[in-house]
């Protein structure tokens, strides 16, 4: 009878590589509860890990939704557009403030610069033997931007997608480990103390004009990113324009939060044994290390040409938050600064060049996608 059962069972079916992915599942959800990384996306990854990995041939489970969300959600195998990524665009750009970046125009190029990293792992990637569809989407890892990193592996890449999403969220979440030796390399501490002048009060106008105005600039320069761009700063017109709060509201809470667990158990059903355990894995993983690192030196030597041509008033620190990892890269930047100085207050000077990465890795995916997809 017992022998019997045990046939009932799936102790007979399933592989030691789903055994290891289930494992990996649980790391996931270690980290997402116990180490507070990323918990709203490594959370649901995590457990959807265990789920795909618990489906086997001619048994229904799981899987089936997981892959019906994969499917008609995120692949563009049925529409054209990856769409979970949008609706949680739509949600950051509902709850994202541009402000800094309108009262500092010039911190755009911050964000800009830290892109260097999104290049700099795509060659790194080619050199290893990657396809340049595949590197594009590992290069992008180095925004810093999980949605953008996502969106862009369905449009490029689906069968790394899993590796690519782990690697970005987790890395997200190790800004404040990363970040701070790189910027320390890059700085005195005499740097690190300077004071920046308050910036301006951002009229209401203003407020409204910006996401109006970047969309149709997109839209003009780089049709291929509107779809982000333009979910991005519609959110952020619903959060500013004072007449549409209800679904400002929505959009920070039910829609982002239905798309986050959405999007982690599309990514989830995407990391089955077959898919993510392969040596490209390690090399995925290993580049997104590289990209964080080359994208925070690059907002940083950007940041020390300002500092120099503006005869030491600005604290080349605030480079490093050009990774778009809102707003985790402008609290490391306030949190060095307090440390050498307690009464030093960059996080607004720092939230600039953080919110102009968001859109500058979105426009760098369109860019890829556009000549690529």
């Amino acid at each position: 009878m017992a022998f019997e059962f045990f046939f009932e069972t799936a102790f007979g079916l399933i592989t030691w590589q789903q055994v290891a992915m289930i494992g990996v599942g649980c790391v996931l959800l270690y980290l997402a509860i116990f180490r507070k990384m990323e918990p709203l996306l490594l959370g649901p990854i995590g457990f959807a890990a265990i789920l795909a990995n618990l489906s086997f041939e001619g048994i229904t489970g799981p899987a089936e939704l997981m892959a019906f969300i994969y499917d008609y959600l995120i692949s563009t195998n049925i529409f054209s557009v990856s769409l979970v990524p949008l609706f949680i665009f739509f949600g950051i750009g509902a709850m994202t403030d541009f402000s800094p970046l309108i009262a500092d125009p010039k911190t755009f190029l911050l964000g800009a610069a830290a892109q260097i990293g999104i290049y700099g792992a795509m060659l790194a990637a080619i050199v290893f033997g990657f396809n340049l569809h595949e590197a594009a989407t590992i290069g992008i890892i180095g925004g810093a931007d999980g949605p953008t990193t996502i969106f862009t592996a369905t449009q490029l890449a689906p069968d790394i997608l899993g590796a690519v999403a782990v690697a970005a969220y987790s890395y997200m979440a190790l800004v404040p480990i990363i970040q701070p030796p790189v910027i320390k390399a890059l700085t005195t501490k005499k740097q690190r103390m300077v004071r920046m002048e308050t910036l301006r009060e951002v009229r209401p106008i203003e407020k409204l004009i910006f996401p109006v105005a970047v969309t149709i600039v997109v839209g003009l320069l780089v049709p291929s990113a509107l779809a982000l761009i333009g979910m991005l700063m519609f959110g952020n017109l619903l959060k500013v324009s004072g007449v549409m709060d209800r679904l400002s509201k929505a959009a920070q809470n039910e829609i982002i939060n239905g798309a986050t667990v959405a999007l982690g158990l599309g990514v989830g059903y995407m990391m089955t044994a077959e898919r993510f355990l392969k040596t490209e894995t390690v090399l995925i993983l290993l580049l997104g290390v590289v990209a964080f690192i080359v994208a925070t030196a690059g907002g940083m030597l950007l940041g020390q040409l300002f500092y120099r041509l503006s005869g030491g008033r600005i604290n080349p620190m605030i480079g490093a938050a050009g990774v778009s990892a809102v707003p985790m890269s402008a609290r490391v930047v306030q949190r060095m600064a307090k440390r050498e100085d307690p009464e030093n207050f960059l996080l607004m000077h720092a939230m600039g060049p953080n919110v102009a990465g968001v859109i500058g890795s979105a426009v760098a995916a369109g860019v890829f996608i556009g000549m690529l997809g």
